[in-house]
């Protein structure tokens, strides 16, 4: 039974009397202050995907109709009662959010005085999904140092080779490759970095970012500074792969809702979005010459588009997620890796298989350098795959956990003695190696 308190508690929230005085206050924001605790307590069972009692709010627009029910989420006149609030405040027994706390006293005065100011949406796209409503946040800082490792899932060296980045929470961790040392940190990132990709002159880092199920992004960063130049292809769930296209600014963004979107790094500009996939996209290549791009899906498919990101074909050959994909220098071929523990190489004009390798594992993304492919593994090895015979040449091995990413360093590149590779575990750890004979340069474990 409502207790006194309740009703009163309930007749100032809802009662006309209240609105004109509430309206006078400041006024609430709904991009800044009730997407948020949406986003928070409510999107996980009034969502697109879930809608309890056909109520949805995921969106602005959505939130505004009423669901199963009939009643008015947002009261328009004085007469009606506000069902979103009055679902706030009643008995437990029809209480939101149900079997869980209800919200904050704080958060209901939000929600009341934003609704008794008329419930007004503040963004530019009633439509958009709460995540990309929100404005652009300053995240926390990460810890100062690390109780444990966090898995390494992003990989990448400088131009020159003397340093190298990795993933971290919150944040890049950047490292002195020769001795293992803690150089830098560029703070101000999503939750986990998934990719990171320089720009052509080497001054910006792109980074894949995100918080699983929640939101996405990718920040581009000075790579001396470490300031934010700019935040593009913002999502509603992770950014999971990202690649420049070669000889431009143009940047490849995959993403866990399905869509891969090219953006213009200079204007801050989204170009285009492929939508072909059912599922994560895991993985994103250009060829050589930019001409065209691949992608890799937990859909099970692996799929090439054109220069104008138009479907050229789809290759199910792995029967499983695709974790990892390249096309080949003479743009006439790709190959695949995924869930199967299989390496595809196939044509692009017709997605007929050619030949496949086993790998005892699965592979997650493909690095390519001229004919030679490395692939992290499962099984806690990197394998380096000769194209020009299809078989296993090298396989570098010491990792005690999954290896995750792996990048590499040409003599070409940069003023060093030998060709290198970086790869990054499970547990943390980072191992540099010796292309040529598989030796160990040096290993640490990635704990600030």
């Amino acid at each position: 039974m409502k207790t006194l308190f309740m009703l009163v508690f309930s007749w100032l929230l809802l009662g006309g009397h209240a609105r004109g005085e509430e309206a006078n206050q400041t006024a609430v924001s709904f991009s800044k202050d009730i997407a948020p605790i949406l986003l928070d307590n409510c999107l996980a069972c009034h969502g697109a995907k879930k809608a309890e009692g056909g109520y949805r709010v995921d969106t602005y627009e959505e939130l505004v109709k009423a669901g199963d029910s009939g009643e008015l989420p947002i009261a328009v006149s004085d007469e009606q009662t506000s069902e979103l609030l009055r679902r706030l405040v009643c008995d437990a027994s029809e209480r939101m959010p149900a079997e869980s706390e209800p919200l904050q006293t704080e958060q209901i005065e939000l929600f009341k005085k934003w609704i008794l100011g008329g419930g007004k949406f503040d963004g530019s796209n009633a439509g958009e999904s709460l995540s990309l409503v929100i404005p652009v946040t300053n995240y926390v800082d990460p810890p100062e140092t690390y109780k444990q490792p966090i898995p390494i899932t992003a990989t990448a060296f400088s131009p020159d080779g003397k340093l190298l980045v990795t993933s971290g929470y919150h944040e890049l961790i950047i490292w002195n490759p020769e001795d293992a040392s803690l150089v830098h940190r560029i703070k101000n990132l999503g939750q986990r970095v998934f990719s990171i990709a320089l720009s052509p002159d080497g001054k910006t880092i792109a980074v894949g970012c995100g918080e699983p199920g929640r939101s996405g992004e990718v920040r581009l960063v000075d790579f001396n500074s470490g300031e934010i130049k700019g935040v593009v292809a913002r999502t509603n769930d992770i950014v999971l792969d990202i690649a420049y296209r070669p000889g431009s600014n143009q940047l490849a963004v995959a993403s866990a809702d399905g869509s891969i979107r090219i953006i213009d790094t200079l204007t801050l500009e989204e170009i285009r979005t492929v939508a072909s996939h059912a599922d994560w996209v895991m993985d994103v290549s250009w060829s050589d010459d930019g001409t065209r791009l691949a992608s890799a899906s937990r859909d099970k498919s692996a799929k090439i588009y054109d220069e104008n990101c138009e479907l050229l074909s789809s290759y199910t050959g792995h029967g499983t997620a695709v974790r990892g994909i390249s096309i080949l220098a003479d743009n006439k071929q790709a190959v695949s890796v995924g869930g199967d523990n299989k390496l595809h190489r196939w044509e692009i004009d017709g997605a007929k298989k050619v030949s496949e390798v086993g790998i005892g594992s699965e592979g997650f993304k493909i690095v390519r350098n001229e004919n030679n492919l490395f692939i992290p593994c499962a099984d806690a090895r990197v394998l380096r795959i000769d194209l020009t015979t299809n078989t296993i040449a090298q396989q570098y091995q010491g990792h005690s956990d999954w290896v995750l990413t792996a990048c590499y360093l040409p003599i070409s590149a940069a003023n060093v003695n030998t060709n290198m590779l970086a790869s990054g575990s499970y547990n943390g750890e980072i191992r540099i190696w010796n292309v040529a004979d598989a030796s160990l340069i040096q290993s640490w474990f990635a704990k600030p």
